[in-house]
């Protein structure tokens, strides 16, 4: 289930809200510019599918998004827990960074954990199959995939090098919980 916990930033043992609304999710993460939708597929499709199957099952939505926002490009990505490369992959954007274009995730299948530093507080987003993230650029936040990712997403570019992280050199990250 999608959920959405919000800390002070000093405090990541104590959040101020929690939350599994999505409409609530959606309302909280829109103050911060981070938009958050769901998604329904036109078709059925399941991981394996291969990437052409799972575009077509979400074409009205993808089509949508690329108009309104002037993507390039659009990818499937997909990553299983007995990905012999797991640990680097996850390590990759465990620490605090931002990116210098959106970035948007659809979770076709399976989950992951964005957690964005604004202010003084840390918005934490479980997002799960059905849910859309957009990160603006310049956003600090950090991602975790869990000691074993399990996800299929649908992922948004607008230059190829813009999903590059820059990182802050912040250790906030390793305060707050991890996927587990």
């Amino acid at each position: 289930m999608s959920r959405l916990r919000i800390f002070d930033h000093d405090a990541p043992d104590a959040p101020i809200l929690s939350t599994t609304d999505r409409a609530a999710i959606a309302a909280e993460l829109e103050r911060i510019g981070v938009a958050f939708e769901q998604w329904e597929a036109a078709q059925p499709v399941r991981p394996g599918d291969p990437p052409e199957a799972i575009m077509a099952a979400y074409r009205a939505d993808i089509d949508r998004l690329v108009e309104a926002n002037g993507f390039r490009s659009v990818d499937v990505v997909s990553i299983a827990p007995d990905n012999p490369n797991r640990e680097a992959m996850r390590a990759k954007f465990l620490d605090e960074h931002a990116h210098k274009e959106d970035e948007v995730r659809f979770f076709v299948a399976g989950s992951g954990l964005f957690s964005l530093h604004v202010g003084d507080k840390v918005f934490e987003v479980l997002c799960e199959a059905g849910d859309l993230i957009a990160v603006p650029d310049g956003a600090t936040h950090w991602f975790d995939m869990g000691p074993e990712p399990s996800f299929v997403a649908i992922r948004f570019f607008t230059e190829p090098d813009g999903w590059i992280g820059h990182f802050t050199g912040s250790d906030i990250a390793q305060k707050f919980p991890r996927y587990e």
